[in-house]
C-alpha cells in the first residue's frame, strides 16, 4: 500500500513524521529560493531563472515556456534574485553578488557582494551574467555558415565564422575565426582567413589594458600568414544599454610570411589606433564596426588599416542572419600583391 495512505501514515512513529514534514518544508524552501522574480513596467510578474542581461535584453528561463523570455531591460521595474551574478556598469565598475530592487526607490537596485549591500542606479547596469557552477557556463559563442553561388563560371563561395568570449569581474577574453573559400571554372581557387585572440583587463572609470594578436592569410595580398601582436591602452567613450564605443592605442609587432618562398619574411614595428562601435538598441537589428590604423615606425611611411562592419538581424531561438564587410589595406604590399583586399559575406548563424 502506498505510504501516502492514511492507515499506513498513522503507523509511522511521530519522530519520523516530523522529519518527513521538515524535509518537505526545506525542499520547498530550496526550490522557492532558487526562483528569480522580475516585475515589468505594466505590472506583470515573471518567475523563473534569470540567465543574463546584455545589449539591453534580459534573458529569463521559466518552467512554463519551452523557450527563454527576452525582455527589454528598460521595461523591468523590479528584480529579485539570490543567485550569484557578474555585473558591469556604465562607469566601469564591476561587481559580483545577488540582486534586489531598493525597497523605497525602484530606480535603484541593491547588489549584495560578500555580505555588503551596494546601491546603484538600475539604468547604469549594462551587463549581467549568471555565475554558474561549471567553467563552461560562463562562455558565449556563435557560429555562422554561408554559401553563395553564381552561374557565371560556376562560382562557389563558402564562408564560416565563429566567435567565443569569456568574461570575469577582472577581464574579458575573446577569440574569432573567419574563413572564405572561392572555387570557379577556368580560374585558380582562392582563400582568405582571418582570426583574432584578445584579452581586455578592466580598470577604473572604464579604462582598460588590451593585448591581442590578429592573424591574416590572403591570396589577394600574397600573404601566407600575417601575425600582428598589439599591446595597448584604451577607454570606453560610450558604455550604455544602447551602444558601446571604445578607443585604444598602443604598439604593434608585425610579422609577415608570403606565398612566394622567394620573398623574405618581413618584420616591422608599428603604432596603432583602434576604435570599436556596437549599436544594438534598434529593434531586432544590431550593428558592429571596428577600425584599426597602423603607422610604420621601422618602415617609415608604410600605412595599413583593417576595417570591419557587421549588420545582424535576430531570428527566433537565438538564430540570426548577418551581412558583413571586411577590408584590409596596405600602401606598401609585397611586390605583385594588391594594396587592397575585401570580402562581403552573408551568413546564417546561431549564438549560445
Amino acid at each position: 500500500m502506498p505510504i501516502s495512505s492514511n492507515r499506513h501514515y498513522r503507523n509511522i512513529p511521530i519522530i519520523t513524521k516530523y522529519y518527513i514534514l521538515m524535509l518537505t518544508l526545506l525542499s520547498a524552501s530550496a526550490i522557492l529560493a532558487q526562483n528569480d522574480t522580475i516585475v515589468l513596467s505594466n505590472g506583470d510578474a515573471i518567475v523563473g531563472e534569470m540567465k543574463s542581461m546584455d545589449k539591453n535584453v534580459l534573458v529569463m528561463k521559466t518552467d512554463y515556456s519551452d523557450s527563454d523570455f527576452k525582455i527589454e531591460w528598460d521595461k523591468v521595474r523590479e528584480i529579485y534574485s539570490n543567485r550569484n551574478f557578474l555585473f558591469s556598469f556604465s562607469y566601469g565598475m564591476h561587481l559580483r553578488g545577488s540582486i534586489k530592487t531598493h525597497p523605497t526607490n525602484s530606480n535603484k537596485i541593491i547588489i549584495t557582494e560578500n555580505g555588503k549591500d551596494i546601491e546603484v542606479n538600475i539604468i547604469d547596469v549594462v551587463f549581467i551574467k549568471q555565475i554558474e557552477g561549471n567553467f563552461l557556463g560562463s562562455f558565449e559563442a556563435s557560429i555562422d555558415l554561408g554559401y553563395n553561388f553564381t552561374r557565371d563560371q560556376n562560382h562557389h563561395q563558402f564562408t564560416s565564422r565563429t566567435s567565443l568570449a569569456y568574461q570575469t569581474q577582472v577581464y574579458r577574453a575573446n577569440a574569432s575565426y573567419n574563413a572564405v573559400r572561392n572555387y570557379q571554372d577556368d580560374a585558380s581557387d582562392s582563400k582568405r582567413t582571418d582570426a583574432n585572440l584578445g584579452i581586455r583587463f578592466f580598470l577604473k572609470n572604464d579604462w582598460f589594458i588590451t593585448m591581442s594578436s590578429d592573424f591574416l592569410q590572403s591570396d589577394e595580398l600574397k600573404l601566407k600568414l600575417r601575425i600582428t601582436t598589439k599591446p595597448g591602452y584604451g577607454k570606453y567613450i560610450l558604455h550604455t544599454n544602447k551602444n558601446h564605443l571604445t578607443v585604444s592605442l598602443g604598439g604593434a609587432w608585425n610579422n609577415e610570411k608570403y606565398t612566394n618562398p622567394a620573398d623574405e619574411i618581413r618584420n616591422s614595428l608599428e603604432a596603432f589606433v583602434s576604435t570599436e562601435y556596437n549599436l544594438f538598441d534598434i529593434s531586432d537589428f544590431s550593428l558592429f564596426t571596428s577600425f584599426s590604423w597602423y603607422a610604420g615606425i621601422t618602415e617609415w611611411g608604410r600605412m595599413r588599416f583593417d576595417f570591419k562592419v557587421d549588420l545582424k538581424y535576430d531570428l527566433p531561438l537565438d538564430f540570426y542572419i548577418k551581412l558583413g564587410y571586411t577590408q584590409n589595406f596596405d600602401n606598401r604590399p609585397v611586390e605583385g600583391a594588391s594594396q587592397n583586399d575585401y570580402v562581403i559575406q552573408t551568413s546564417f548563424g546561431w549564438e549560445f
